[in-house]
């Protein structure tokens, strides 16, 4: 015997679920009107849409950084969809938002962590497979970051296309601000690494081929290749390492003095950047 279903119902289960009214009206039929099995139906129908389009891209979405009160320890989590109209929708960015929120909160050590925790009783992986039937997209948490300091800086760029963390060494006068301008630093420059010494040995040895085979096309003799090699290699870490970058607001200074200038000592500990689909 068939249940009479009135709008009232449609739209309470839509508000209960966030799914379409047609979704909601269908899953209260085939529950015959019972909204705990028409919420299963509907969060059963979400787990096929998401495997259904496991081999869509999405390359959308959007950057999410924040950092605890104290300002000691910060996150920042990519939530990646498949078109820029979902990307833009309020209830996307608020969940993105919920999911740092989370991990804000409760610190988990890896990606994995996260898609564990719980949010009103449901998994952070069940809350993105539900979405999925929602929105009708695929959607999923492709980035997790997070670094600790003295005072940690968290900085979105780019309509949350991009999202920095800096960690610095002294919570001073003055630390907060120039946070903000090297992370709007680490924003535009997008460097390899901290300093000199934190370049990865593949790197540098890849630079040092790259240099030598330039200079041997320039005709230069090889018993110069070395030295010339070796400045080009000094280049490449003013260019492309944080603190001995030249400082963007400020070309007569690089990053590690307008930092020290701030206040005596202060310097970058670690950071993060994480852009949309990199």
């Amino acid at each position: 015997m068939s249940v009479q279903i009135s709008a009232a119902d449609v739209n309470k289960l839509r508000q209960q679920t966030g799914a379409g009214m047609m979704d909601c009206k269908k899953a209260l039929i085939e529950a015959n009107g019972d909204f705990e099995a028409a919420v299963d139906y509907l969060r059963k129908k979400g787990a096929k849409v998401a495997a259904s389009r496991q081999d869509r891209d999405s390359n959308e979405g959007v950057v999410i950084a924040k950092a605890t009160a104290d300002g000691k320890r910060g996150v920042v989590v990519e939530l990646n969809c498949e078109t820029d109209f979902v990307a833009k929708n309020a209830d996307f960015i608020a969940l993105a938002n919920k999911f740092t929120d989370l991990a804000v909160e409760k610190n988990p050590a890896t990606l994995e962590e996260l898609l564990s925790l719980e949010v009103d009783g449901q998994k952070v992986s069940d809350i993105i497979v539900e979405n999925t039937g929602k929105i009708g997209e695929k959607i999923g948490i492709s980035k997790f970051e997070t670094v600790s300091g003295e005072r940690v800086i968290p900085y979105i760029h780019s309509n949350y296309r991009l999202g920095v963390l800096v960690a610095l060494n002294q919570a001073v006068a003055g630390a907060d601000e120039a946070g903000k301008d090297v992370a709007m630093q680490i924003a535009a420059m997008n460097p390899v690494a901290l300093d000199k010494a934190d370049v990865d040995t593949h790197t540098i040895e890849r630079e040092m081929e790259i240099a030598k085979e330039q200079i041997r096309a320039e005709g230069k003799p090889e018993e110069m290749v070395e030295k010339i090699a070796a400045g080009k290699l000094n280049k490449f870490y003013k260019d492309s390492t944080l603190l001995n970058q030249e400082f963007v607001k400020d070309s007569s200074k690089d990053v590690r003095k307008f930092l020290n200038d701030t206040a005596n000592g202060l310097t970058v500990t670690a950071f993060k950047r994480v852009q949309l689909g990199s």
